[in-house]
């Protein structure tokens, strides 16, 4: 049985997340209206809404609203528009669902109207690089913060150096900042100015990233690494998807982010009974 030691117990809401007892689901609520994986909702709040309750239904264990592309070539937003399309909706979902909601934003302003309005975890896909003040947030309300390990910008030479060190600064600065050890959780960002070859190396040592003693997040859902190795469109890709959630899981992450929330939970089911022992 493979199961994580030493990560401590993250509270989010009303949640524990016991790590290594099994694998936690994080369910996709993308408000964008051009989402990389054709499945944003603009500012359907209804839309949204129904979203999340089926995304709770088959399973997931928290849901990630964001309201800004993360596509490599999309056009960043103002800070109004994103919370313009993400506010309305977290402050309906938290009085109708009982799951928590975290925030996907790199803005200390959208993430703490977003805390605000009920959500419990803010999931930063630049690592702190460019909103480091996410960090003091996350310690003044006692949230979990995702550091993401974000290569765009940047020339890497090694990506698992790379990425460990990337991973390692987001750590220290989070820490500095007072956010506690159990509420600090790291993604080695597939997707994020990798390669595709880094991608698929990343995913295959991805248990070298376990010596950061933190829960992993891994977000491989839909991802273009998929797309180029199988060549086919985003909408396409469950497959592959699933073949990246087994081997992540296997190599050692602790949360998988996921569009397709009930065909994942089995993925993670099945390879927890295989190399945790859960079943």
């Amino acid at each position: 049985m493979m199961v994580s030691s030493g990560l401590g117990v993250t509270r989010c809401g009303d949640r524990e997340f016991r790590w290594g007892e099994r694998t936690f689901i994080m369910g996709v609520l993308n408000l964008t209206p051009d989402s990389f994986s054709s499945d944003g909702l603009g500012s359907d709040i209804d839309a949204a809404l129904a979203q999340a309750k089926r995304l709770i239904g088959e399973g997931a264990d928290i849901l990630d609203v964001g309201g800004e592309s993360t596509r490599p070539d999309s056009t960043p937003i103002s800070a109004a528009e994103e919370l313009g399309r993400v506010i309305p909706v977290i402050e309906k979902l938290a009085g109708e669902v009982t799951v928590p909601i975290s925030i996907d934003t790199y803005k200390s302003e959208v993430a703490r109207r977003a805390l605000e309005a009920g959500a419990r975890m803010i999931n930063d896909v630049w690592g702190l690089r460019r909103d480091p003040s996410l960090a003091q947030l996350a310690a003044e309300w006692g949230v979990p913060l995702v550091i993401v390990a974000n290569q765009r910008e940047t020339i890497y030479q090694e990506i698992i150096s790379e990425v460990m060190a990337s991973l390692r600064k987001g750590i220290n600065l989070a820490l500095d900042a007072g956010v506690a050890w159990e509420n600090v959780i790291i993604d080695p960002g597939i997707g994020f100015g990798k390669t595709l070859e880094g991608n698929l190396e990343l995913i295959r040592r991805l248990g070298e990233v376990k010596a950061l003693s933190r829960p992993i997040l891994l977000g491989t859902s839909r991802k273009s690494m998929i797309g180029l190795v199988l060549n086919l469109p985003p909408d396409q890709r469950l497959e592959g998807t699933a073949a990246t959630i087994a081997l992540g899981i296997a190599n050692g992450a602790d949360i998988v982010r996921v569009h397709e929330v009930l065909q994942m939970v089995r993925v993670s089911r099945m390879t927890d009974a295989i190399v945790r022992g859960i079943r």
